[in-house]
Formats: C-alpha cells, structure tokens, sequence
C-alpha cells in the first residue's frame, strides 16, 4: 500500500505542474512546423520543406534570397537559377487560418490555412530569387512570364507572379522566380485538374484586378475566414454573425477599385439566385460576364458582383467588384435567411484557442488527492 501511496504522490506532483510550463515546452519542439486543417508544413533553417495541402505533398522545398546575397551572376539567365545561398527563415505568428514564415533577406512567406493552400512570398524591400523544388514526379509547365503550372498526383497547383518579376521552369524541371521590390509571388493548388474559373481567377490576380481573396468556411461548427492579400494597398476584415450573411470591410490606400474574390462555403453562405450583395448599404448590380466585373472596378457608376460554381461540392465563389474606395463594407446575404431563427448566432466567426484538456488541473488533484486518502485507509 505503500507503494500506491507513492506512485499516487508523484501523480500530484505531475498535475500540479502550471500549464504554461508544458505549452512552453511543447511550444519549443514543435517551433520550426505548423499543421492546420488543410495545410501543413516544416520551416528547416533554410527553407520551407513538405509544403503540403489535404495530405498530398505539392512542394518538397522553398527557399529565398535577397539578389544581392543570392551568389548569382547578374547576367544568368532565370532558368539557370537553382541553387542560390538560401537566407535563414523563422516561424513567426501563426493565428486560426495561417502561420507566417520570416526570411532575413527580408522576404515573408505566409502560408493560408484554405482549401487551394495558397501560398504567398512577398518580397519586401529587396529583389528577391525565390526557388522551389517540386514533389514526386510533379512535372511543371511553362504557361507565361507570369505563371508556372505544376502538376502532381492528385493535385494541380499554380505559381503566380504579382507586380514586377518573372517565373519559370529552370534547367532542373523545378521553378524559379525573380521578383523585384514590392512584388509577390502567389502559389495556389487545385484538388485535381484546373479549371476554367481557375484560370480565369489566376488571370485577376496576375494583372492586378483582383487584390485579396477570401476563403469563409465552416470548421467544427464555427464559420472561420481566410484573407489572402496580393498588393501592399488592401486589407480585408470579414465576419459572419449569421448563417447566410457575410460582411467584409475592405480598406484600400489608394482610389482605384478593385475585385474582391470570396470563395463561401454553403453552410456559412448558400450563393443561390437568392443572394443580394450591398456596398456601403446600396445595392451592387449583378454582373453577366468578367468584362462587365472588370469595367465596374475600373471606376464604374455601380459596383458589381458575379456569382460562378465551383467544381467543388457545396461551394460557391462571388467575385465583387468595388468601384473605388478608400474603406468599404460590402455585405452578401441569401434573402432566404430572413425566417433564420436565433440559434444561428452560433454561427458568428471566432478565433480558436488552446484550452487544458478535462475539467482543468485543479480538479485532477482533486480526484487524485481523494485517491490517495481512500489507498491510505484500505492500508
């Protein structure tokens, strides 16, 4: 009985260890990898290692350098850089739906928790060289100055360049991509083959029509939102309180319009032709081709929307176009939510957070107090 009393003496003192301890300690050994619900990676000394989206890797490696360090002629040609002295990264913060990864050559990668695990390198300050080995027996193609295609086993992704660079299939079959000051360069997966409205949508990002993309989906009973941002001009601040309404505040530095893309899950948004999209309160006109969206962003009278399916199950995307700015709150609802009871408050985004497993410690030493007291008696 002794030895019950001891073993259960030592239990104490394990529960009794503050929970801040054992997260630092956790916190420490799992500080170079992050793992979200559809994306995960390692960040190794150099570079971003198994990139990879719902469990299929798509990139084995991606590493940066400023062009000034890169150990590179100024006269190589692009598909002649492979191998370039590769600046040393650090996993920075890391919130509900992406982990943001810091390059001394003051380069950032933030990877976005989404289902494409969009992936963006923003150059900073400095020209960068951006290299990225593929996977597997991923092949790459050329499509133009701005986008590589990459196909892999079950997935088919896409690299894109945003502003001044260029992108290419360098002399290894691997990518490779320089990229001037201010510049990105956005990496997007597909389950399966692209599309169409893939395409198309790769099109708005490459010329700049389109500056951020939002992702709203519903995961483990809350609406969550991704925001990926593709110029230095535009942020993106989008809730749902309510099943089938969707509000984003959109702020832009400068005048121009732009396009907003919103890929939305039907249990946080049913895009049917129910829908009706408002910009500061008024109602924006529903857009029958790309050409039209565009000209409404392009400083047109009225903004506008398009509303295009997905290959997807249970997904829809609704291009907004916003005619000119600075801060402008556009609002998507399906007008069939207006008999929707109370019970979709629960519904409201929220960020998650890590809480002790059970009722808490406290009453785990409790129990186990309780447990050594009736060992002592039957002893």
């Amino acid at each position: 009985m002794k030895r019950i009393a001891i073993v259960l003496a030592a239990m104490l003192v394990t529960a009794a260890v503050p929970v801040g301890a054992v997260t630092a300690q956790q916190s420490s050994a799992e500080s170079s990898a992050y793992a979200g619900t559809h994306v995960s990676f390692d960040a190794s000394e150099n570079a971003v290692t198994n990139y990879t989206v719902d469990g299929e890797t798509v990139l084995q490696s991606v590493s940066t350098s400023s062009q000034a360090n890169a150990g590179i002629g100024l006269d190589i040609a692009l598909s002649a850089v492979t191998d370039i002295d590769a600046s040393a990264l650090s996993l920075g913060t890391t919130t509900e739906t992406s982990a943001t990864v810091q390059a001394d050559s003051g380069a950032t990668l933030n990877a976005h928790d989404n289902p494409k695990g969009t992936l963006v390198i923003a150059a900073g300050d400095e020209s960068q060289y951006v290299t990225a080995n593929l996977s597997g027996e991923s092949k790459a193609e050329q499509v133009d100055d701005s986008r590589v295609v990459v196909e892999n086993d079950n997935r088919t992704g896409t690299f894109i360049v945003v502003g001044d660079g260029e992108v290419t299939v360098n002399e290894e079959g691997n990518v490779s991509a320089d990229l001037a000051e201010d510049s990105r360069l956005v990496f997007r997966s597909y389950d399966g083959e692209r599309t169409a409205e893939d395409e198309r949508s790769e099109e708005l990002i490459a010329n700049g029509s389109a500056a951020a993309e939002v992702y709203v989906m519903q995961e483990n009973g809350s609406t969550v939102a991704d925001t990926v941002t593709y110029d230095e001009q535009t942020t993106v601040e989008t809730t749902s309180d309510a099943k089938d309404n969707v509000t984003m505040t959109i702020d832009r530095s400068v005048h121009e319009g732009t396009i907003v893309m919103t890929t939305v899950s039907e249990e946080a948004l049913a895009a049917t032709d129910n829908l009706s999209v408002t910009v500061d309160g008024e109602a924006a006109v529903e857009a029958e081709s790309y050409s039209e969206l565009q000209s409404a962003a392009n400083g047109g009278d009225n903004s506008a929307y398009l509303v295009q399916e997905t290959s997807a199950d249970a997904e829809s995307n609704v291009y907004v176009a916003v005619n000119h700015f600075s801060e402008r709150e556009v609002s998507m609802t399906n007008d069939d939510s207006s008999t929707t009871d109370s019970t979709t408050a629960d519904d409201e985004t929220t960020s998650s957070s890590t809480n002790a497993p059970g009722f808490g410690i406290g009453v785990s030493v409790v129990a186990l107090a309780g447990a050594a007291l009736f060992a002592r008696r039957r002893a």
